[in-house]
């Protein structure tokens, strides 16, 4: 359900990539967020929180309801699920079922900063790890329950990277937040973020380097193809497996040498966590841990949940450059944020829309109707 991390090349310049997977389909927009654009995140019985943005944003976004007749989808209902803002900083979105649970204690006349509401939050404000850790010394945040996900309380942790290499993860375990510095880059779902970093002890053995013969008794064993290095890395699409190989990849991938061969080398490393539909199934009868989304189950007559790799990103936190491609696509679009900071009012696609057909979709986001 979501594996991301952090690729440098060979002058230490940082790429960050991602995939997100779902059983179903969802309407995702891909939105721009200008600079001074104004927001306010509500958390009952608190003042809204307002603050606005300082960077441009160009953000992967989704619904946080259901639209009616009578209340359609504005601007304001768009929720941050990946974003890279002006200033080469990312903000993503992780599954984390464990994150429910009783909020600390805050005065009634605090302002609090709703969970839904950290990406536009933190993108809009900040440029590096650094100050929105400060930030969030200071800025309570609660987790709220999800009109889109039948009111779940918000099932997720939150990763943030900066173009300095700065990394954070932002989680909560039954209801209490904690933020971790990131020394891998890497964060994929539960356990805690903690229960990751203490597995690779587990993985000290790893090296890409191929031991390709070894003598057993009078014996001389010799592998015929190259590639044994990786036979110690965890097989399995599970979290766990997920977060050892991502760090595995983004440590031993050779370092390219410009950002264009950057791009394409971190496209390879994500190729290895794109899942096809029908790889790994779970039958309704038989429990699995899925996210139920409100009006979009697309599972129609099968009896069983899929997950898929929707879509995949990628981030040049240097060239402020966003790529994406969906389930539908074998090819990335990309946005220009540098070309988009002119605009002065948020501009909307639907992520569906793209296809892969236009590798540079900035013109397309750019000439859309003002949202």
């Amino acid at each position: 359900m979501c594996t991301s991390l952090i690729y440098r090349d060979a002058k230490g310049n940082s790429y960050f990539g991602r995939t997100l997977e779902l059983t179903v389909d969802l309407p995702y927009q891909v939105a721009y967020f200008p600079a001074g654009f104004g927001s306010s995140s509500e958390v009952a019985g608190h003042p809204a929180l307002k603050y606005t943005s300082c960077h441009g944003v160009l953000a992967i976004t989704m619904p946080s309801r259901i639209p009616t007749p009578e209340a359609p989808i504005g601007i304001s209902d768009l929720k941050v699920v990946e974003g890279l803002n002006d200033a080469g900083l990312t903000f993503s979105v992780l599954s984390y079922p464990a994150a429910a649970g009783k909020p600390q204690a805050v005065a009634t006349t605090q302002s609090i900063l709703s969970a839904s509401d950290l990406g536009s939050w933190a993108l809009g404000q900040f440029a590096t790890a650094a100050e929105v850790k400060a930030a969030l010394n200071e800025q309570p945040v609660f987790l709220e329950p999800l009109a889109i996900l039948g009111g779940a309380m918000s099932p997720f942790h939150y990763v943030v990277n900066d173009a300095s290499g700065g990394s954070l993860v932002i989680e909560f375990t039954r209801g209490q937040m904690t933020v971790y510095d990131n020394p891998v880059g890497v964060m994929t779902n539960g356990p805690e973020f903690s229960w990751h970093l203490t597995n690779l002890n587990n993985y000290t053995f790893l090296t890409n380097v191929d031991k390709s013969s070894a003598t057993f008794g009078s014996y001389k064993a010799v592998q015929p193809d190259s590639g044994i290095a990786t036979a110690g890395l965890p097989a399995s699409n599970t979290s766990v497996g997920r977060f050892v190989r991502a760090v595995y990849y983004s440590q031993f991938t050779e370092k390219a040498v410009s950002p264009d061969l950057a791009v394409r080398t971190l496209s390879h490393i994500m190729n290895n966590f794109d899942r096809p539909r029908g790889v790994t199934i779970d039958y309704k009868d038989a429990g699995g841990g899925h996210l139920e989304v409100q009006g979009l189950d697309e599972a129609g007559a099968q009896n069983y949940a899929t997950e898929f790799t929707s879509w995949t990103s990628l981030s040049d936190l240097g060239r402020k450059l966003f790529f994406v491609r969906d389930y539908q696509s074998m090819n990335f679009s990309h946005f220009d944020l540098t070309a988009l900071a002119a605009l002065q009012e948020p501009r909307t696609i639907p992520l569906r829309q793209l296809k892969g057909a236009t590798t540079d979709a900035t013109d397309l986001l750019r000439d859309a109707k003002a949202a």
